[in-house]
């Protein structure tokens, strides 16, 4: 089974002997893709494992918020991250607004995934008078995993691949010329995904950083942001966005605010610890 993954220097992986194929179920009338699965998937797992977070003491929110918060955050993230995809990726399918509804033919941004999913949280946490912070906090812990997914069905999909390069483990992409390139996907479900979850389980179950609202939250966003620019050094920019005017691509570019924010959050949580009144069970957290 490992034998196809021991391409020598002298003849690389070619991706069509992994076997992989994007369509997960395909009835004949209807196919359902792992990209679509990625999503869902990642959005029911970070639903379960919100509800772990909640049941602890001093928890921002209770079950029925949960609940009403997930169908805010699926349409952030549906929403957010197509008409992201659309105006930083491919501003020219605004001509062609069909095509814009055409999700299941891919084309989905991270970076505006999170705009639609912050924008769903400020208004689920007016809504029902909760401390948004500490809702942020709580939800970012919950993301990563959905992260991991859909970078692997990106990976199954044979899309965005990395740069050229002479690395052992280097893959043929069909679709990217002769060239053996990084499977940056890998990289970034790695990083994007494993890593960062397990740096935020940490902080939530092995410190008090859910006491200090804004830490989680701008942890995910520092992580992130420092994981991206420096994968970007590795994955291949989006067609004709190789060489932006400032020097950096779209993903680099996108990412600063995210590391701008995610530091200040950080670095001024501790001001912000104050006593914690839970809003479901009965326990109080200094």
């Amino acid at each position: 089974m490992i034998l196809p993954f021991l391409a020598d220097a002298a003849g690389y992986l070619h991706f069509e002997q992994l076997g992989l194929s994007p369509v997960a179920l395909d009835l004949g009338f209807f196919q359902i893709k792992w990209y679509s699965l990625g999503y869902i998937a990642g959005i029911f797992i970070g639903w379960w494992y919100l509800l772990k977070l909640l049941a602890q003491p001093g928890a921002p929110m209770a079950r029925r918020h949960a609940d009403d918060l997930v169908f805010y955050v699926t349409l952030g993230i549906i929403l957010g991250g197509r008409i992201g995809y659309v105006l930083f990726y491919k501003p020219d399918m605004l001509g062609r607004p069909l095509e814009i509804l055409q999700l299941w033919e891919g084309g989905m941004s991270f970076h505006g995934g999170l705009i639609g999913v912050v924008l769903a949280l400020i208004y689920a946490a007016r809504k029902h008078g909760l401390n948004l912070l500490r809702v942020m906090d709580y939800v970012a812990c919950a993301v990563p995993p959905g992260i991991f997914l859909v970078r692997l069905a990106n990976f199954v999909n044979g899309e965005l691949w990395g740069r050229p390069t002479t690395v052992p483990w280097a893959i043929i992409f069909p679709r990217a010329g002769p060239q053996p390139r990084h499977p940056s996907q890998l990289y970034e479900a790695a990083g994007e995904g494993l890593l960062l979850f397990l740096i935020l389980w940490f902080l939530f179950w092995k410190t008090d950083a859910r006491y200090q609202p804004g830490k989680l939250v701008g942890t995910f966003a520092l992580g992130y942001g420092l994981v991206r620019v420096a994968l970007e050094r590795v994955r291949n920019p989006d067609a004709g966005l190789e060489h932006l005017a400032w020097g950096l691509t779209m993903g680099q570019t996108l990412s600063v605010p995210l590391l701008l924010g995610g530091a200040w959050l950080v670095a001024t949580a501790k001001s912000r610890r104050q006593r914690v009144e839970p809003i479901a069970g009965s326990e109080s957290v200094s």
